[in-house]
């Protein structure tokens, strides 16, 4: 069935949890509390890299008013030699992570963990635990980790047939890239490096955990996936998933990075071994030191073409670290830095590095920054050599329906010539610059995805609806849901709710990530709409004694089809369910659905930049985003993802890195000395939304969340490069930076 009307859809309603959330009144997972609670708090290496040769906790368990330790020990152990998947996620690296095993990788390891009475007791018997530890030489960025003589983190992994610190390597070859740059006239080859960032969500990592007498536990936590949290925590604690419910709280932001538990499991371990409800929260410090990043980089691009502008070949290597256990986003980095273009020779090539940092976590489409960043600079510099207009290289050269990726797919419809034309004609492409002011132009791609998604759509006694679906709201999709059911029932959207089942109240539901959310949880909500609109007419037929072939659903209400269906007059949703009782009982209807038809994303941005130069600031003037929505259900929604896009993008480029000391530790753990961009540093974030439907989906919906983190590195940098006749290859273009650049100019 698909929608018409525009009644709801692209309306811009009001948020459903909008008004708890300003006043304070939603609860997130450390507002949680239940009768008797006590507190957990984890011991973490105070080294970068060392062997666990023994773990004394007798003094900490003899201290009055400790209730439990648990060590590694406590947690399943999954053998090094055979992966265990969970979506994405090797059980091998995350019992590891979740609690340090043979060795501690990185400074602010979880080594063991304590549940007492008081926070301040927990965090005395974390003192009290003895653990004797062989300190290892540490290896922290990736250049290092590669050398020959470098310290191997686990000797297990083999590359080239040695002990490697390279823990994977990824590949995708269209044409004939040899013979594509034999044929071109000019070629671009360059080289460039990001460092880690983090996803800088508001709330940290959090989670209360009850475990009754006859072992079923109750998680309570702030995670994009109930489901996630409830299967990855039987795998690494061994009680059934059939024994645990996960119960969703509120999300403070996760933008990737709570797609993978750190507390949960151990939580859950000293509520069983104490007998009682145990609640553990991270420190802003913990977060920084302890939870996943996304990758630093060394990336060399190398693009070539002919005289008349059209790109012949492309060839990208992609170094991305994973932190201490394997697993970054290389897929996204390899696959997604040529996919905006129809270039006929392409080599992209991705390898995973680790070293004693934290292990990475997902950010927003996972690696597609990173590749795009080098892409796109170096398309920049391709346009300079040929005297062509960087947009127009990028339209002579761009991807559209027919064009072979060379990650795999043929591109259906989509929209990338579109977000091209329009920022070409758009009246901040031609606006003046002045003296030191610069601009930068960047496209970007995510693949976007489908998934499992579950969904139940209920009439309730007195004729509204309440919807349940299986995904942690982030970016306003029970708005959305709410707009798609008011708008196939012919109600007002004030009547339908919307609620976040947990892992006992609705179908298994993937996580929220990857711009799945929508398109998944739209679809299973349309079919569940449509069943209950069947069951409507079936209840009227019977109400009238016609056949429910001669009752139409229109503008909220069932009517005769016509004339030859009788004259009755139309029975509404509170009718119908007023005479529920009579006609067969309650009303509703729920699916589940493996969602496939998710096409990718394209965005274009347009940055304007002026440079400081005497101080090395790179402030961000004017910012523009364009970019194919498919469908904008809720239009403030979608706008607010492409401006929490480019704001951090923005912050990536110019001011976010992690920083080691000599002995790998973080030295800026917290937001006063990692330096996220805040709003006087920003300009406003303007967006112009292209809607070319998906036609694969009920309601046309392309996710939008991932594609605006996607340019926005490369956009600044090329602004800045305009600016100043120079251009940095390294980010962030942090003040020092700028200012060593422009002094060794």
């Amino acid at each position: 069935m698909n929608v018409i009307s525009n009644k709801w859809i692209g309306q811009r309603t009001i948020r459903p949890d909008g008004a708890d959330k300003v006043t304070g009144r939603a609860a997130y997972s450390a507002d949680t509390t239940l009768p008797g609670l006590i507190w957990g708090k984890v011991l973490r290496s105070p080294h970068a890299h060392a062997r666990i040769k023994s773990i004394d906790t007798s003094k900490a368990e003899a201290l009055p008013g400790v209730k439990a330790v648990v060590t590694a020990k406590d947690l399943v152990d999954f053998p090094l030699d055979k992966s265990v998947m969970l979506g994405i996620q090797d059980m091998r690296w995350m019992c590891r992570n979740v609690m340090a095993r043979e060795k501690a990788l990185f400074h602010g390891h979880p080594v063991a963990a304590v549940a007492a009475t008081s926070e301040e007791i927990a965090a005395e018997a974390c003192r009290l635990i003895v653990v004797d530890y062989e300190v290892l030489p540490h290896v922290i960025d990736i250049d290092d980790a590669m050398q020959p003589g470098a310290p191997i983190l686990h000797d297990f992994i083999q590359f080239e047939g040695k002990p490697s610190n390279i823990a994977g390597k990824l590949e995708h070859k269209l044409g004939d890239v040899e013979a594509g740059f034999a044929g071109a006239d000019v070629i671009i080859e360059r080289s460039f490096s990001t460092e880690p960032v983090h996803q800088g969500y508001i709330e940290p990592h959090a989670c209360l955990v009850s475990v009754s007498g006859d072992g079923k536990a109750v998680i309570f936590s702030s995670s994009q996936g109930q489901f996630m949290v409830r299967a990855m925590t039987s795998l690494l604690t061994g009680i059934p998933q059939s024994d645990i419910r996960a119960i969703p709280a509120e999300i403070g932001g996760g933008f990737g990075g709570k797609t993978i538990i750190y507390l949960e499991p151990v939580a859950t371990l000293l509520a069983k071994k104490s007998g009682r409800p145990v609640k553990m929260t991270m420190s802003r410090e913990e977060v920084f030191r302890a939870s996943g990043p996304t990758s630093g980089s060394k990336s060399t691009v190398k693009i070539g073409a002919t005289r008349d502008g059209k790109i012949v070949a492309g060839q990208g290597t992609f170094y991305l670290q994973a932190g201490a256990l394997p697993g970054s986003p290389i897929r996204g980095a390899a696959g997604c830095a040529f996919a905006p273009y129809d270039i006929p020779n392409v080599h992209s090539l991705g390898f995973d590095v680790v070293s004693n940092r934290s292990k990475v976590a997902a950010y927003r489409a996972p690696g597609a920054p990173i590749g795009a960043y080098a892409v796109e600079c170096v398309l920049d510099e391709l346009a300079e050599a040929l005297k062509i207009d960087p947009l127009e290289l990028r339209l002579k050269n761009a991807a559209k329906q027919g064009t072979k990726a060379a990650h795999g797919p043929v591109f259906p419809r989509i929209g990338f010539v579109e977000t091209l034309e329009a920022a070409r004609a758009h009246d901040h492409y031609k606006a003046p610059l002045g003296k030191l002011q610069g601009r930068g132009v960047a496209s970007g791609f995510w693949f976007n995805a489908g998934g499992e998604s579950s969904a139940q759509v209920n009439i309730t006694e007195d004729g509204n609806v309440a919807v349940t679906t299986g995904h942690p709201d982030i970016g306003g999709s029970r708005a959305s849901i709410a707009n798609i059911t008011a708008e196939l029932l012919g109600i007002d959207y004030n009547r339908v709710s919307v609620q976040i089942g947990d892992t006992a109240s609705i179908g298994y539901s993937n996580l929220t990530g990857g711009s799945r959310v929508l398109f998944a949880s739209a679809m299973v909500v349309t079919q569940s709409t449509e069943k209950v609109i069947t069951t409507l007419r079936e209840r009227a037929a019977k109400i009238w004694k016609i056949d429910p072939e001669a009752v139409t659903w229109e503008d909220g209400e069932a009517r005769p089809a016509g004339d030859n269906a009788g004259k009755f007059p139309g029975l509404s949703l509170a009718d119908l369910a007023a005479r529920a009782s009579e006609t067969g009982g309650p009303i509703g209807a729920g699916v589940q659905l493996n969602t496939t038809g998710a096409e990718g994303g394209f965005a274009t941005h347009i940055c304007d930049v002026e440079v400081d130069a005497e101080l090395g600031i790179v402030r961000v003037l004017r910012y523009t985003s364009f970019q194919d929505v498919g469908r904008a259900i809720h239009p403030s929604y979608v706008e607010g993802q492409m401006q929490g896009g480019a704001a951090q993008g923005i912050g990536w480029a110019l001011s976010e890195e992690y920083i080691y000391d000599r002995n790998g530790k973080v030295d800026n753990a917290g937001f006063l000395d990692y330096r996220m961009p805040v709003c006087s540093d920003l300009p406003m974030l303007d967006t112009v939304m292209i809607e070319i439907p998906n036609p694969k989906h009920p309601q046309g919906v392309r996710g939008v969340g991932e594609v605006p983190l996607v340019p926005p590195l490369a956009a600044v940098a090329n602004a800045v490069a305009n600016a100043l006749g120079k251009r940095f290859y390294a980010l962030p273009m942090s003040p020092p930076r700028v200012l060593a650049g422009l002094d060794g100019a």
